[in-house]
């Protein structure tokens, strides 16, 4: 059975400077451990005389990694990692970039400065909920169209309509509620469509946090 996860909607880009030191936080959505390490390879590239690029990803099959980049120990990785952890985010990436500007910071400082980036990253980005949803199939004739089409729209995610001898829908329902959007179909086609269940998928939906 597939479980909800929270994860991120879309790239983001960040920028702060503390004591002359100029941190880029970035954030991406990436869905396995090869997709992050080329996410992270286009900012080493575009970033290439940076002191440090410094990073993070916890993908939602549960494989985690983090690097300093040759900060010192604990400063930088793990600060980014936390505060993907502590948000319980999944299938992202953070990459934070550090130009040095002469003024030494200390541990404590360098915690701070990475952890800002990393949740600033975070925040600009985007928070959504993976939910688990029931994809389904069903026809109806040509007359019941008119009366099915505004409740499909609205209760569900509509994959795709073929107009053909009749009506077929494909769509994706939350899971939760994939019982009772087909027992709707039923009534309203006086029995005449029933969905089928065709498979599992997830599917963002945004949060506020």
């Amino acid at each position: 059975m597939l479980r909800p996860y929270k994860t991120v909607l879309r790239p983001s880009e960040t920028d702060f400077t503390e004591k002359k030191s100029r941190f880029i936080g970035r954030c991406f959505p990436v869905s396995s451990e090869a997709e992050a390490m080329e996410r992270l390879a286009e900012v080493r590239k575009l970033h290439y005389d940076a002191t440090h690029n410094c990073w993070a990803f916890a993908l939602s099959t549960g494989e985690q990694r983090f690097s300093d980049d040759g900060e010192p120990g604990g400063t930088a990785g793990m600060p980014i990692m936390d505060t993907l952890i502590k948000r319980e985010i999944k299938d992202a990436l953070i990459v934070v970039t550090r130009y040095f500007g002469g003024i030494l910071l200390g541990s404590g400082g360098l915690v701070r400065a990475y952890s800002r980036s990393a949740s600033d990253a975070l925040n600009a980005a985007g928070c959504g909920l993976m939910a688990p949803c029931d994809t389904m199939e069903f026809a109806v004739d040509y007359s019941r169209y008119g009366t099915v089409e505004g409740f499909v729209k609205q209760n569900a995610i509509v994959d795709s309509i073929e107009f053909l001898e009749c009506v077929r829908f494909r769509v994706s329902v939350p899971s939760e509620s994939a019982k009772a959007f087909s027992e709707a179909i039923v009534d309203m086609t006086d029995g005449r469509a029933a969905p089928e269940k065709t498979g599992e998928r997830f599917t963002a939906v945004p949060l506020t946090e």
